[in-house]
């Protein structure tokens, strides 16, 4: 990516041989060249921008937005819910030769800087999580502080808008510029914000099993946040039921790519003496997980809660059910790199005999795979829409 501070090598993490897609869009170059004296909000030329005091970098998918504020001399703080984007920032410092130290990694489950002086955002896929993110960083915020969102045009609505100019003041929008657009937002401290909703309760639909009537916790973000998803709802009717092995010691169960833990939970119910581990690379989900677990099971049982890449820090051959709903998604780009990696992971943290739970779209052809991984794959459900898919460790 070229930038006003020189050329930068950048990649997505994890790292794929035939990968195609690439670690930045327009909408960052866009972003980069605003601050670097290219074009203002209006579309006519803007000074450089000031890059000393704190500044604070939201959502940068994978490192392409700090990397070049560390390469011109600014000591970023980036705000992300992504462990594998905190994870591709640092590969892309080392890459480009900055220090990791030039940037401080927060997770969005810590507490912001308590004085921001300019705040960068990427716009997110979830409105949800932007909303949370502007409302915690809203108080660190001064009559000087330069606010400047970008994002493709197609993930600003009036309701983006909407929301900067309720929770940080009045905003104005960039012409477009290959399908990208800048959102300025001058702070307004005498403002009156409505509450943050987020993290937000629901209570579930009866039909679904062991999970029918309870309630469900979720922070800003994470996948179905006010409604069950159809394709989890159909999983749930289908967990297994998995007789004690007394030679075995209690059920190890993985809730891999958790959500919100409403499977992993309902596993929990249904087996009182199992072992719950969720994993999600997503802090919110992990959050939203650890709550509903908590508020759905008897006081004092305990889970592990793992935020990172897949199964990394999972022992192999230390698990004998993993239940997982893949996402097929990477920001806009439809793909299946990410279920690839959930399988094969599952695969090897599994014990012989183990077994692998996945739905999804019928569409996805998920059969194919596993047949691969697993040497074969039974279908125990289907509808016109969803498949639930059971492999087997051997």
């Amino acid at each position: 990516m070229t930038t006003a501070h020189g050329e930068l090598e950048l990649t997505r993490f994890p790292e794929h041989p035939r990968e195609t897609l690439r670690a930045w869009d327009a909408a960052d170059e866009y972003l980069l060249r605003h601050l670097g004296g290219g074009a203002g909000p209006d579309g006519a030329a803007a000074p450089p921008a000031e890059l000393s005091g704190t500044v604070v970098v939201v959502g940068d998918r994978w490192g392409a937005l700090v990397t070049a504020l560390a390469r011109a001399g600014a000591r970023p703080v980036q705000v992300s819910d992504s462990y594998l984007a905190q994870q591709a920032t640092l590969r892309n410092l080392e890459r480009n030769g900055v220090e990791p130290d030039a940037v401080r990694l927060l997770s969005t489950q810590e507490p912001p800087p308590e004085r921001v002086d300019l705040l960068l955002i990427r716009v997110p896929k979830s409105l949800a999580l932007l909303e949370d993110q502007l409302h915690r960083l809203a108080p660190a915020l001064h009559p000087g502080t330069v606010v400047l969102a970008a994002g493709m045009v197609a993930e600003i609505h009036t309701s983006t808008l909407k929301l900067f100019e309720q929770i940080i003041g009045t905003t104005k929008t960039s012409l477009a510029v290959r399908k990208a657009r800048l959102i300025h937002s001058t702070p307004e401290p005498e403002l009156v914000r409505p509450a943050d909703p987020w993290p937000h309760s629901y209570p579930l639909p009866d039909g679904i099993g062991v999970l029918s009537g309870r309630t469900v916790s979720n922070h800003a973000g994470v996948f179905c946040a006010e409604h069950l998803d159809i394709g989890t709802r159909f999983l749930l009717r289908q967990l297994p039921r998995r007789p004690r092995d007394s030679a075995r010691g209690p059920l190890r169960v993985l809730d891999l790519g958790c959500g919100n833990g409403v499977v992993g939970t309902a596993a929990a119910l249904a087996e009182p003496e199992a072992e719950l581990t969720f994993a999600d690379e997503s802090y919110q989900a992990v959050a939203s997980a650890r709550a509903t677990f908590g508020q759905n099971t008897e006081a004092g049982r305990a889970a592990r809660f793992l935020v990172g890449d897949g199964t990394a820090g999972i022992a192999p051959g230390s698990v004998d059910l993993v239940l997982n709903n893949p996402p097929f998604h990477s920001y806009q780009a439809a793909t299946d790199a990410t279920a690839w990696r959930m399988f094969s992971g599952a695969r090897e943290v599994l014990r012989p005999g183990g077994e692998l739970w996945v739905v999804g779209n019928r569409h996805l052809g998920y059969h194919v795979k596993l047949k691969r991984l697993f040497g074969g794959c039974e279908v125990v459900a289907s509808d016109r829409k969803f498949v639930v898919l059971r492999a087997v460790r051997g």
